[in-house]
């Protein structure tokens, strides 16, 4: 069951501090296993954790992907990459809302898999704009071999940890903070 951890004062739409709280320990949390992951080619925790932050915090992610981008984009510099992250990660957001519904493993391993596998092409459509329709379709064909590793990685990785860290989230949620 997902949860909300996230409070509302009665007639107020304002977030609490609460609220900020959380939301800069996810954004730090992504960052983080970003980093320490960095080392490895197209194995990374960010897909795991926007699919968990979505299911658990619902709309709300999208108060934490754009501070995650801005951050990627301060320590990395802006360039076409960084335009891709601007619909990404907001895309596998949408997807994870859409498909909310769905409770197990296999099923977010699927989703999580299916989106590693296509994050080549999703890098490919800004270079629609800078090499043409031939140059974007030979970037993504480059970029094959890391988008199977890319979604075998996503896959493994969202098989191993959604349970654990599921019970995890739903007993933190149960109890509030």
């Amino acid at each position: 069951m997902h949860l909300k951890l996230f409070t509302r004062r009665q007639n107020n739409s304002r977030l609490t501090i609460k609220d900020i709280t959380i939301m800069a320990l996810m954004v730090a949390i992504i960052e983080v296993c970003k980093f320490t992951l960095a080392h490895i080619p197209n194995v990374e925790l960010t897909s795991f954790w926007i699919i968990m932050f979505t299911l658990y915090f619902g709309k709300r992610i999208f108060y934490i992907i754009p501070v995650f981008i801005l951050i990627e984009g301060a320590v990395y510099g802006i360039h076409l990459w960084w335009i891709m992250y601007l619909y990404a990660w907001p895309l596998l957001a949408i997807v994870t809302l859409l498909l909310r519904k769905m409770k197990g493993a296999w099923e977010w391993s699927m989703v999580s898999g299916i989106f590693g596998l296509s994050f080549g092409f999703l890098c490919a459509i800004p270079y629609i704009f800078t090499s043409g329709i031939y140059g974007a379709f030979a970037y993504w064909v480059a970029g094959i071999p890391f988008d199977l590793i890319h979604g075998i990685a996503n896959f493994v990785i969202m098989l191993v940890l959604y349970k654990p860290l599921n019970l995890v989230m739903a007993k933190m949620s149960a109890q509030s903070f």
